[in-house]
């Protein structure tokens, strides 16, 4: 079997380097998502954090305010 032309070695090489990039693109689009995913997530997280400090800020306003204890009082 003749050793393959150099021509012949570029194309089976652009061919592979192809293949490659496709599989890096739907890694690339996956990973995307992941990353959309997460940002909803966290969006969602940061905003819930922030209804339940706005909630226990609401029941502290209502706490009774105790006298200080100073030690100079009698």
């Amino acid at each position: 079997m003749p050793a393959p032309s150099p021509l012949d070695q570029i194309a089976e090489r652009v061919e592979r380097l192809l293949v490659r990039h496709e599989e890096i693109q739907r890694t690339n689009a996956l990973l995307q998502e992941q990353v959309e995913a997460l940002t909803r997530e966290r969006d969602a997280l940061k905003s819930r954090l922030a209804a339940a400090r706005t909630r226990i800020d609401a029941v502290l306003e209502r706490l009774p305010v105790e006298p200080s204890q100073d030690p100079a009082s009698p």
